[in-house]
């Protein structure tokens, strides 16, 4: 009772440190509400609201019903350009007046009449918004397969059927929101653990904890626990708001969702504490966080997907605890995958914790030697 009562009392000076003033409390909540706020609407991969550009060479009977059906579809391109020339074209793209431009040869309609199989099309993109201009490029490929399969019988055409799991209507919102619980979270503990040695270092109080009754390991646990507390927190806010403001349904189970976020939270505890315990400064130590985090970020799958990177980087991100909890929450969050599932996306987190604290008591036993 004795060690708890003491662990305790460490615990709530943490807390008060952290939570004391008016300006510790609205650091902890704001940014999370100001992030939860913008980031779905700013950091978003949808396309809505382009511009396209149309450059009939051919106005024959199908290249009018082609042109049609693009100016039809009223989400991912409102505003529509006709282009009469190659040097029109050439402008549009340039000056970035369009984001895609859908050329139709001159021969196109003839062609479709005679159910030529070499009748083509032309998509050009502007390549200096790579992403947007393929995810754009999918969507008109999607409009001209509709085309095609009303397209005279002796055509070459395939019916296709897309079904998307886990995110039927593809809203983006939908991925987003989830991961961004990883992401805010990851700030909010980083910043408690990789400030807390190097701020009492700079106050001066940190020997006063090495000539108290306190071991090294209760004194990491204090330090510790209002990370944990915080991540929660955090967590909870984020799917407040994801399930009752932008109705993004949650499918899964609270206990396993909030057992992945504390196993999380342990492992980038000891990140931030082994960065905290090599730090003279709290400066250093801020500098030392966003050295780990922002690769980290990068390297969690949610920019680009993991598959993409070359072999040799996705041996890397395994050491990366980002994102292994960004695929226990989209499998929680958005499957209901089941306890077994969980664990074995979640078991690197156990080994990634248990390293990064071990580390960091090393390094802090060698620090108070």
């Amino acid at each position: 009772m004795t060690m708890l009562r003491r662990l305790l009392t460490l615990i709530r000076k943490e807390l008060q440190i952290i939570l004391g003033d008016r300006q510790g409390r609205l650091l902890v909540i704001m940014p999370v509400i100001v992030q939860t706020a913008i980031f779905p609407l700013a950091a978003t991969l949808e396309i809505k609201n382009a511009t396209l550009g149309i450059y009939d060479q051919d106005r024959g009977p199908a290249a009018v019903e082609l042109t049609q059906r693009l100016r039809a579809q009223r989400v991912t391109f409102t505003r529509f350009i006709d282009i009469g020339d190659e040097r029109q074209l050439g402008e549009a793209i340039e000056r970035q007046r369009v984001l895609a431009v859908v050329r139709i040869p001159p021969d196109f309609s003839a062609k479709i009449a005679r159910a030529d199989a070499t009748a083509q099309l032309q998509i050009l993109l502007d390549g200096r918004r790579a992403n947007s201009g393929q995810i754009a490029a999918g969507h008109l490929r999607q409009i001209i397969s509709g085309f095609e399969q009303d397209a005279p019988a002796a055509m070459p055409v395939s019916a296709l059927v897309t079904r998307a799991w886990f995110n039927p209507n593809l809203d983006y919102l939908d991925y987003i929101l989830p991961c961004l619980i990883a992401l805010i979270t990851t700030t909010g503990v980083l910043i408690v653990t990789a400030l807390s040695v190097a701020r009492e270092r700079e106050q001066g109080t940190f020997n006063q904890l090495l000539v108290s009754p306190y071991s090294p390991e209760m004194i990491m646990a204090g330090k510790i626990v209002p990370a944990l507390l915080i991540a929660t927190f955090h967590a909870t806010l984020i799917l407040l708001a994801a399930v009752f403001i932008y109705q993004v349904p949650f499918r899964g189970s609270l206990l396993i969702l909030y057992a992945g976020t504390l196993l999380y939270a342990l492992a980038l505890a000891g990140v931030g504490l082994f960065v905290s315990s090599l730090c003279a400064t709290q400066q250093q130590a801020f500098i030392g966080m966003f050295a780990f985090m922002m690769p980290a970020m990068m390297l969690s799958g949610f920019a680009a997907p993991v598959e993409n990177m070359p072999v040799w980087l996705q041996h890397i991100t395994w050491m990366n605890p980002i994102r292994h909890f960004m695929e226990v929450v989209k499998a929680v969050y958005l499957k209901n995958a089941t306890l077994g599932h969980i664990a074995s996306l979640a078991w690197p987190l156990l080994v990634i914790g248990s390293i990064t604290l071990g580390a960091a008591a090393v390094l802090f036993r060698r620090r108070i030697a």
